[in-house]
This record gives structure tokens, C-alpha cells and sequence, in this order.
């Protein structure tokens, strides 16, 4: 067909091609009545051809509509999923995938591979009959599978009952699926490690009190388990994954095993493992892999063993399993500087992290941005440079000492964003509160950063800023508010964040999505006004809320938990209380107890026999911080609007991933086989 549908026109006699022409002059047109109809007859004859090379096309997965999509994988047998992971979220490549796999049906590098996609975490899949304690038939020896461990090595300890355990057992006949039974000969067990090893580049490390020897990795102090970096499997899985594909704690001996590889083919790496998960620097120089030692640091109630001597022909010796740096005596009057390069484990993307945040920066393009330390040494003194308008870049993962406090005046209609750049998470250590204060309309963002040592605080005096906000941060969670919002009016905006108890005027306005409050302690105050009275009007999105809330109303609280509890002679009325029932709604959440609320809908409150969360811990540092384990109840775990679980993981919709998974398996499945799924961490 012609772009200008003249070539059915062409076609025609001179003769009416030129008693058309003639029409069209008379009429002083471009064209004739002839040449009009065949063009539309040209465009429904062009709409005809579409048609039929897309008829063509559907025929292929890889160029079909997306309506025939379904109607291509049913003719396969593809089941649909929700589709959670990156893996599996476009379900053309989904159902184009399917005849690969088919071809390897039963397999148990299909069956890994399948898990490891669906779930987006790291997975490993198990044939326990090659692990059982059997007498051998002689024509299909097994000569690793030892009947006894061999103790002359630490792997069969170190793994034992772990995906990657390699000691033999005797059979176990409780069912897999229920997850009761492992070891018999139709089991496949598939292990899956659903926390991620999140990276920190150059991090100071941080000395105890009085010593200039002893580090830990944690950037505040703590005790935190280093993780190895997975190493990607590839694509296609082609071999079983081990220890280095999945996102574990970095274990003692691992580490001693990796350091004498990487010793002896590369002695100058600037890393110590496969998956270049740990790098020292000492005073600014790599601790090269000959130099380090790995130690059992850990002493009685705290303190440090093995501490290496004056003498020790190592420069440094290192704890992976509790995050800490023990460095031989140094000459008088030094103080080391120690930095290190590492991983660190937790759920999902919040609190701040060196994963992407660019999508939520909030300030505008054509605002100043200044950079610290590129153009000022620290954080007040960019600050200060601020014209009341404009952002300040924190530009690595550094820790940053705030002694006198951080003080940020923005001017009416103004807006200032403090924010980690892109791939970083600083650390600001506070001596006093930071404050921020605004003219009308004033604007507040926080987003990237990790704060300790004093609250945030918005005073209502000389104040009027409108919106404060909190995004990918981490105010760390003790007994007192870590955060303060006095001025009438304000709007606190909190997102994926981690942060401590809040106090806000009841007159101002918090929401709250996808963030853990943390009073550390369920009779705690999570949430309240000035002067122990009722806060601001509060939303909670897919939030985990430990202690107390006392607010004015409940605008929405959806897919949250609220774990809190009354003290002995308390004196609050409940532990989760709006002063306004009549308005706002409680839906698909956990409650405590005597809760007093708006109408709830699909809501699970505390009471004997009724289930509760479970959490693998609530103490902030540990990788498991607030994530919920598998073994909850789901009414709890399942019972989200969408069917995620409840609480501040909400968004990692982890319970269908495990669903999608349970779809994906019993696809390829061999006939008589049974699957259970185990959590590693």
C-alpha cells in the first residue's frame, strides 16, 4: 500500500483518473471523488494487512499482543504467578523460558535455578537421597558419602543441617511438605537465603572506648555479622550453588580458606574472598591478604580474646562472624585509621543503604547542590552555606562527627534536601538535637542518611515549616523520641525508614509507609503528642510499630503491625489509642490488646489463641531486625490486602514469592518426588 493511498488510483483508466482531475479543479480541490473513495478503500485494505501480519506474529512468543500472551502459555501448560521477582516479572519471557526448562524437566539444577528466579533470593536445591546413610549398592559407589563424618574437617560441623551439609543421615520418614521431615529417598529440599548482603565502601571503622586497637566494622559501634557478596551463578545455572552464590554470614573458616586462596594465587588482591566482599585499609594502605589473621575475638559478657600482640607478624586480625578488627599495639601517641570495604545482611531496601535512591530525591534540578566533602569538610559548615534554599550531598559512606549539633533555617517557600548521593550511606553522629526551622511553606527532606547520638527536632518557636520528611534514613532507635514535630501544621512524611518513638503536635500530621518505629521496647512510646497527650492525626502503611501509639486519629493504619503492650499501673487507656473513633479506619493489621480504634475491617487483634507475629529479632543491628519468620501464623503473614505480609516488609511481598515458588515446583516436580522449603536466614 502507498503512504498517500494513490496507488489504487494509479491503477484506474486514464480516462477516469482525468475526469476526476477535472472535478477537482472545478471545486478547486487537491482531489477528486474517486481518488477519495479508493484511498479509503486503500486505509481499510492497509488495516486488513496489519491485521494479518499480526496474525502472523501472535504465532510467536517473542512478537505476540500482549492479550495472547495467556493464551500461548496455557497451550504449554504455563501457569501464571504474580511475578514479585525481576527474574519473573515479564511473563513473555516467562513462557518463553518454559520450553528451556521443559527440555531439563526434573532436574534438580532446573528445580534451583527455578527457585533462585522466582524468588529473587538466593536458593539452593537438595536431593537428600544422595545424603542419606545407606549401604551402597556396589555398582554406584558413592565414595564421598562417608557413613561417619570426617571430623579431620570443619565442614561437616560448620554446615551441619544447612543446605550445604554433606554429612550423611539416617532416613527421616515425616513428610517434607509439611516441612517436618528432611532426609528420605523422595525428598528435594530447597534452601533459600532471603536476606541481602548490602555493600559499604571505605567505611570507618569504629574503636571501643579507651583502646586504639580494638575496631568493629558497624559504623555505630555494634556487633554486626559481615556477609559474603553472592557470586552470580549466571544466567543458565550450569553447576550447584555453593557458599559464595548466596547471600550468608561470612563464617570464621571461610574466611581463613579464602585468604590462603587468594595468598597463593594473588598475594597483592585488593580483596579477600571470591566475591570481593571484604577489603582492610590501615592509615590508608591495603592490608594485603598475607597480613591478616582470622580470630575468635569474642570474650565473656562482651569483651575481646586473642587480641594479637606487639610481636605478631600480622597487621591485623579479623572476626567476620561478630564485626570486629583487633590490631597489634601501635607505637606511642598513633592512633590507626581503620577503613574497611564489606557487606552487611537485612531484609530489604530501607534505613539507608548504597542501593539505589536516586528515584526519590526531592529536590529539583535546577537548585544549588553542594558536597561534602568536596566543597566543605563537614555537614554544618555546608549547611551554614545555604542561602535557606538548596541540597546538601553527602558524596561517601563515611562517619561524620556532629559535636555541637546541626542547626537548618529554611526560608519561606524555600526547600533544603541533606541527603547521601547515590551509592553511599554516610554516618552522622549528633552531640545535640538536630533542629530544623522554616518560613511559610518551608520544606525539609532527610533521605540516605543514617543518625545516632540525638533526635531530630522541628521546634515550634519562631517556626512555620510545612513538611518535614524522612526518606531511606535511619534515626536509630533508643528510649527517648527520635523525633520531635512541635510546629501546628507541619506534615511529617516517613518513608522506608527506621527510626525511634515520635512526638507530634496535635495539631501537625504524620504518614508513615513501609518503616519500622522502634521504642525499643513494647511498653515503650512509640508514638504520642506534647505532654503525654494524644499526637497528630497518623497513617500507617505497611509499617512494623513497637511500643505505644497515642494519636488524635487514625487516618488509615493498613497492612501495619502495632506490637505494643500496657506497663503495671500504666496509665494510658490502651496501648494503641485514637481519641476520635468515629473517623478514619484500621484495616488488614495485628493490634494489641484493648485496642481503641475507628472501625476495623479484616484486622487480627491480640487475645488468648489468637496468633501473633514472630519475629526472628527486635533488636536493631541484627540482619533479622523485625522480619517476620516463616513459621507465623497467616492470618499474619498472609494477611495483607494484597496477601503480603503484615508489617514493615510488606513490600517485598515475600509470602508470594514463596507462592510463586510452591507454583513453579510442583510444574517440575518428577512424578512420586515431594519438595519443602527451608529459610537459611
Amino acid at each position: 500500500m502507498s503512504p498517500n493511498g494513490s496507488k489504487l488510483f494509479d491503477l484506474m483508466p486514464a480516462l477516469y483518473r482525468l475526469k476526476d482531475a477535472q472535478i477537482a479543479q472545478a471545486k478547486n480541490q487537491t482531489q477528486g471523488p474517486l481518488q477519495s473513495l479508493l484511498m479509503l478503500v486503500e486505509e481499510q485494505l492497509a488495516i486488513v494487512a496489519e491485521d494479518l501480519d499480526q496474525l502472523y506474529d501472535d504465532q510467536f512468543i517473542e512478537t505476540c499482543a500482549s492479550w495472547v500472551i495467556p493464551y500461548i502459555g496455557d497451550l504449554i501448560g504455563y501457569q501464571s504467578v504474580h511475578g514479585v521477582a525481576p527474574a519473573v516479572a515479564s511473563p513473555r519471557a516467562e513462557v518463553a523460558h518454559t520450553i528451556s526448562f521443559r527440555r531439563r524437566k526434573g532436574t534438580v539444577l532446573v528445580l534451583e535455578q527455578l527457585a533462585r528466579d522466582v524468588t529473587g533470593w538466593g536458593a539452593h536445591a537438595v536431593e537428600f537421597f544422595k545424603i542419606l546413610a545407606t549401604t551402597q549398592f556396589m555398582n554406584h559407589i558413592r565414595p564421598h558419602n562417608f557413613y561417619a563424618p570426617d571430623l579431620r574437617r570443619w565442614q561437616p560441623r560448620a554446615y551441619m543441617n544447612t543446605g550445604f551439609d554433606r554429612t550423611a543421615h539416617k532416613v527421616d520418614v515425616r513428610r517434607i511438605a509439611v516441612e517436618r521431615g528432611r532426609y528420605n529417598i523422595q525428598n528435594i529440599g530447597i534452601f533459600l537465603w532471603s536476606l541481602n548482603a548490602y555493600s559499604l565502601t571505605k567505611s570507618p571503622a569504629v574503636a571501643i572506648a579507651g583502646s586504639n586497637t580494638c575496631f568493629r566494622f558497624n559504623s555505630l559501634g555494634l556487633d554486626a555479622p559481615l556477609f559474603n557478596n553472592p557470586v552470580s551463578q549466571g544466567a543458565d545455572i550450569t553447576a550447584p550453588a555453593t557458599r559464595i552464590n548466596v547471600p550468608a554470614v561470612m563464617l570464621r573458616r571461610e574466611l581463613c580458606q579464602d585468604l590462603a586462596a587468594v595468598e597463593k594465587t594473588n598475594p597483592a588482591a585488593l580483596n579477600y574472598d571470591p566475591g570481593n566482599s571484604l577489603a582492610l585499609y590501615i592509615n590508608g594502605a591495603l592490608v594485603v591478604p598475607a597480613k591478616v589473621q582470622v580470630c575468635d575475638l569474642s570474650g565473656p559478657d562482651g569483651s575481646w580474646n586473642n587480641q594479637p600482640s606487639a610481636s605478631s607478624p600480622f597487621s591485623a586480625a579479623i572476626d567476620p562472624e561478630l564485626g570486629r578488627i583487633a590490631l597489634p599495639p601501635p607505637a606511642a601517641g598513633m592512633n590507626p585509621n581503620v577503613v574497611a570495604s564489606f557487606f552487611y545482611g537485612f531484609n530489604g531496601d530501607m534505613g539507608g543503604g548504597e542501593y539505589s535512591r536516586a528515584a526519590t530525591f526531592s529536590a529539583s534540578p535546577e537548585q544549588a547542590v553542594v558536597r561534602v566533602p568536596g566543597d566543605y569538610p563537614t555537614v554544618s559548615a555546608a549547611l551554614t552555606a545555604l542561602p535557606g534554599d538548596g541540597v546538601v550531598e553527602i558524596t561517601d559512606s563515611g562517619r561524620y562527627q556532629e559535636s555541637g549539633g546541626l542547626a537548618v533555617s529554611v526560608k519561606a517557600n524555600g526547600h533544603i534536601e541533606l541527603r547521601a548521593a547515590d551509592g553511599c550511606r554516610p554516618t552522622l553522629i549528633l552531640g545535640k538535637e538536630m533542629t530544623v526551622t522554616g518560613g511559610a511553606e518551608s520544606i525539609f527532606d532527610l533521605n540516605g542518611l543514617v543518625i545516632a547520638g540525638a533526635a531530630l527536632q522541628a521546634p515550634a518557636s519562631g517556626s512555620n515549616l510545612a513538611q518535614l520528611g524522612v526518606t531511606h534514613c535511619t534515626l536509630v532507635p533508643g528510649s527517648a523520641p527520635a523525633l520531635l514535630a512541635s510546629p501546628a501544621g507541619l506534615n511529617v512524611v516517613i518513608q522506608k525508614s527506621i527510626l525511634g518513638g515520635l512526638q507530634v503536635n496535635a495539631l501537625a500530621t504524620a504518614a508513615i509507609s513501609d518503616s519500622i518505629v522502634d521504642a525499643t521496647d513494647p511498653t515503650g512510646v512509640a508514638y504520642v503528642g506534647e505532654q503525654n497527650g494524644p499526637g497528630g492525626a497518623l497513617t500507617l502503611q505497611g509499617c512494623t510499630v513497637i511500643g505505644k501509639v497515642y494519636a488524635s486519629l487514625f487516618t488509615l493504619v493498613s497492612d501495619s503491625i502495632v506490637w505494643a503492650a500496657l506497663a503495671p499501673a500504666d496509665s494510658w487507656q490502651a496501648p494503641l489509642w485514637a481519641t476520635r473513633k468515629q473517623q478514619g479506619c484500621v484495616r488488614f493489621s495485628y493490634l494489641p490488646a484493648g485496642s481503641i480504634t475507628p472501625r476495623q475491617f479484616q484486622c487480627v487483634e491480640q487475645g488468648p489463641g489468637s496468633p501473633q507475629p514472630l519475629f526472628y529479632s527486635l533488636r536493631y543491628g541484627d540482619p533479622a531486625y523485625s522480619k517476620l519468620s516463616p513459621s507465623t501464623d497467616n492470618a499474619i503473614r498472609r494477611g495483607a490486602d494484597d496477601g503480603g505480609e503484615m508489617g514493615a516488609f510488606h513490600f517485598l511481598l515475600a509470602p508470594l514469592r514463596e507462592t510463586d515458588l510452591r507454583v513453579r515446583m510442583q510444574e517440575y516436580m518428577p512424578v512420586g518426588l515431594e519438595f519443602g522449603i527451608f529459610y537459611q536466614n
